[in-house]
C-alpha cells in the first residue's frame, strides 16, 4: 500500500496539486480504511478540511492505481 507521501508526489506529478493528508484521510474513511477517529477529535461527525468535491476524482484515481483503494469510487 502506498504512504501518505507517494500519493502526494504521485498527484502532484500528474495533476499538477498536492493533496493535504486530510484530503487522503477523507477518502480513505468513506472506504473503511481507517482504524477509527483520533482520540482528541472535538467533533466525530464532522470534518474541518474534508476533500474537496473538485479534486476527489482526481485523487481517489490515484489512490486507486496506487492500490490503497479496492476500486475507483
Amino acid at each position: 500500500m502506498a504512504t501518505y507521501r507517494e500519493i502526494q508526489e504521485e498527484t502532484k506529478a500528474r495533476f499538477g496539486f498536492t493533496p493535504k493528508t486530510c484530503w487522503i484521510a477523507d477518502i480513505k474513511a468513506e472506504n473503511g480504511l481507517t482504524r477509527g477517529s483520533a482520540p482528541n477529535r472535538i467533533d466525530q461527525g464532522f470534518r474541518k478540511h474534508p476533500c474537496p468535491p473538485h479534486r476527489r476524482d482526481e485523487l481517489a484515481t490515484i489512490m486507486a492505481e496506487l492500490g490503497v483503494l479496492s476500486t475507483r469510487p
